[in-house]
């Protein structure tokens, strides 16, 4: 059990949030396990969670079978291909593939944005993951099938290529490139966005969505109006957006409070008009750039 905001300091409604670190559950492949969980927003930690079910589910084995319904890679086949592993970076997955006889790898990228989803069966188990017409990648193995709904940018590349998908993104808590420094240095790079705006631009912090940010602004007592050179202690809202994504890796629950029953998961996202956990006053919601922000006005005063 660990207090994953420790540095939220008085901004932290009650007692500090006590978030889990618990390693991914062995889900049953036989049993049809979701690769996304139904209601699980797809941020950095639930593709990190998508890749390393897929990576269960088909690493290590060739594809008997495989069905890109996409037009770019309606003629492609991946018959005999042997799947390598499955990773994420921020919020893309990289399945990377090994074709019979030649040495070079490539990788189907897709990313999941808001309503896509993996789902993994054993052979022969009815596919439940939603309507035929949604279904953009089938991939058979002999263990397993891997089902893709709703993926978007689906695209087969090099592997030595991946840089120029994923190259322009910034540090992923997931990964190992994460340096909280190099992440305030480019939020900073830009004092006057909105803060709100910036913690989505995944070119700054990869992985962090709509869910986390605005988590991590309440526990930190921002407007997400606030400009991001009058952000206080910046470097101690980046760390605290990563530590979210740390926190609830592993699982398909997510929470920002340390409760992961229903309905007490969050302090302010998806929340509207419902009294803040810490003063009461009817949680607000406004568009902001492309994106729903929740916010507490109270806790969260415009400076």
């Amino acid at each position: 059990m660990v207090d994953e905001t420790e540095s939220c300091d008085s901004h932290t409604p009650g007692n500090r949030a006590r978030l889990f670190l618990r390693e991914l559950p062995a889900w049953s492949v036989a049993a049809g396990a979701p690769a996304r969980h139904d209601g699980a927003m797809p941020e950095g930690d639930t593709v990190w969670n998508t890749a390393r079910l897929l990576h269960r589910a088909l690493a290590g084995t060739r594809l008997s079978g495989a069905e890109l319904r996409v037009p770019a890679l309606a003629t492609t086949d991946l018959t005999g291909w042997q799947v390598i592993e499955s990773v994420s970076r921020g919020k893309h997955l990289l399945l990377r593939l090994g074709a019979p006889g030649d040495d070079e790898r490539h990788t189907l990228h897709s990313h999941l944005r808001m309503d896509g989803a993996w789902r993994t069966y054993a052979p022969g188990q009815r596919w439940t993951g939603g309507p035929g017409h949604e279904i953009r990648a089938v991939l058979r193995a002999p263990r397993a099938v891997a089902v893709g709904y709703h993926l978007h940018e689906l695209a087969l590349v090099p592997t030595g290529d991946e840089e120029r998908i994923v190259g322009r993104l910034g540090p992923d808590p997931l990964g190992d490139d994460w340096d909280v420094d190099e992440v305030t240095r480019r939020l900073l790079a830009e004092p006057e966005t909105a803060v709100g705006e910036a913690l989505l631009d995944q070119t700054k912090l990869a992985g962090v969505g709509n869910l986390y940010r605005c988590e991590a602004l309440f526990l930190r007592g921002l407007s997400p109006w606030t400009p991001v050179g009058e952000v206080p202690e910046p470097a101690l809202l980046a760390a605290l957006a990563g530590r979210l994504l740390v926190a609830n890796r592993g699982r398909w629950t997510q929470s920002s409070t340390g409760s992961l029953r229903r309905g007490e998961t969050t302090y302010v996202h998806g929340r509207r008009g419902r009294p803040c956990r810490r003063c009461g006053t009817p949680i607000r919601v406004a568009e902001q750039g492309e994106r729903i922000t929740y916010w507490c006005p109270a806790c969260q005063p415009a400076r």
